[in-house]
């Protein structure tokens, strides 16, 4: 069979199993088994193929699995879950609006801030929007934020939590394109801290051309002395426990998995230190990571078989021979795979994004000579962006889910457009200036 017919066949197959509805993880399997028995089982008899078949699966998958590097995928996840359930984000929340004064739309500046803070510590975007939405839109459009600063910062900061670490995700990612997982986190700081600046100046441009974007409203300003002992107690404590996993991975003194760990065992001493570690507290927080986890691991299995289907099949080799025999440039080819990220972020979660793509388009940017960093760095935002795009955007219907009621859905669409805008920017200043994603981890290379 050509290449193209193979390619066609394994990818049509998976995507009309998505569509009636078999789960992401399900549909790679299948596929997989079946492609397993035909080119690797063999010429015996149908259980003789599917018992070669499938033990050279287990092999290949299995090994994808056992790998030290996915260690950071749970403890980065369990960060997250021991930060929300313990209250150490609400009370860090509390502690930059009081440190925020006057300042106009500083419930914005807030939910940037803190939703930064918590989308690295929490690494799911879907996870941040719902948190943020819950708990901020309500105060905000009951003081009057227009939607464009009380939905439109939340959608934005949901997806940074793809590019600063700790971000499960880019573990992910890094583990099924097999990159390095302590570079890549590096690179998406510049980036992430980048874009949160961008959201800021975005905030401020809006209050300054419409100030009734977000009304003053009276707030008592607490004296300097009780803003410095909020800043040392409600904030620095759970920041540096970012800033020390960033730190030891550049550094060199740990590798991810163990600064992962170190990061994990800072939200309990933080916990403990509050008071506000609960058996119910560490209950859900294992329960929320360990459901994730099993769906990543059954992501990676399923990726792992796929692409060595694709390899030995000759359908990756086929489309990446078949691509650079044109005379496209490298960087209309990067454009035709941004705007396929695009498309499946409306339909798909990340994982299925991922799952989908990167044995494909990676072979693909290596062949046109993409650095794999930076090529991973633009895939992460290009994911994120999808998640606001409408009128699919999962991020937007997960915020229709939690915004006050009666909130329009193009409401919630045109809240996304200016920081999806910033998003958008932000990509094409890396396309220009590779050094904003690559300068860091070079610097921190021995």
């Amino acid at each position: 069979m050509e290449w193209y017919w193979t390619l066609t066949v394994l990818l049509g197959s998976i995507l009309v199993m998505m569509a009636i509805g078999f789960p992401v993880g399900i549909a790679f399997l299948a596929v997989n088994i079946v492609a397993a028995m035909i080119y690797f089982g063999g010429n015996g008899s149908i259980l003789t193929q599917l018992e070669l078949g499938i033990g050279t699966l287990a092999d290949n998958a299995f090994g994808s699995m056992a790998n030290f590097a996915l260690v950071p995928i749970p403890m980065f996840l369990l960060m997250g879950e021991l930060f929300f359930h313990t209250g150490l984000a609400n009370r860090m929340f509390s502690g930059v609006e009081r440190l925020m004064g006057r300042v106009p739309a500083r419930l914005s500046y807030v939910t940037v801030a803190g939703g930064t803070a918590f989308a690295t510590l929490s690494g799911s975007s879907m996870g941040s929007t719902a948190l943020l939405g819950t708990l901020m839109v309500p105060e905000m459009s009951r003081r009057g934020y227009k939607n464009v600063l009380s939905i439109g910062p939340i959608l934005g900061t949901g997806g940074i939590a793809m590019l600063i670490p700790p971000s499960a995700l880019a573990v992910l990612l890094g583990t099924l394109a097999e990159l390095d997982i302590g570079e890549l986190l590096i690179a998406g700081v510049v980036p992430g801290l980048l874009l949160a600046a961008m959201y800021a100046v975005l905030i401020y441009g809006i209050t300054r051309l419409d100030p009734d974007a977000a009304p003053a409203y009276p707030v008592d300003i607490a004296p300097w002395t009780e803003r410095a002992i909020i800043l040392l107690r409600d904030v620095l404590p759970m920041v540096s426990v970012v800033i020390a996993v960033i730190l030891l991975i550049m550094v060199g003194w740990a590798t991810p998995s163990e600064a992962a760990a170190f990061g994990c065992l800072g939200v309990l001493v933080l916990a403990i230190a509050f008071r506000s570690l609960t058996l119910i507290a560490i209950w859900k927080s294992l329960e929320g990571a360990t459901r994730v986890t099993v769906v990543a691991l059954l992501i990676i299995f399923g990726s792992a078989t796929f692409s060595k289907t694709l390899a030995f099949s000759g359908g990756s080799a086929g489309l990446i021979t078949w691509v650079t025999g044109f005379d496209i440039s490298p960087m209309v080819m990067l454009g035709v795979m941004f705007l396929i990220l695009l498309l499946l972020g409306m339909f798909m979660d990340q994982l299925s994004m991922m799952l989908l793509t990167v044995p494909i388009f990676f072979p693909l940017a290596q062949s046109f000579g993409f650095d794999m960093i930076w090529f991973a760095v633009i895939v992460l935002l290009a994911m994120e962006i999808s998640f606001t795009t409408p009128p699919f955007g999962l991020l937007l219907f997960v915020m229709q889910g939690v915004a006050p009621p009666g909130t329009k859905f193009t409401d919630i669409c045109l809240a996304a457009l200016p920081f999806m805008g910033c998003a958008m920017l932000l990509v094409l200043l890396i396309v220009v200036f590779p050094e904003i994603a690559t300068w860091l981890p070079s610097v921190s290379r021995p």
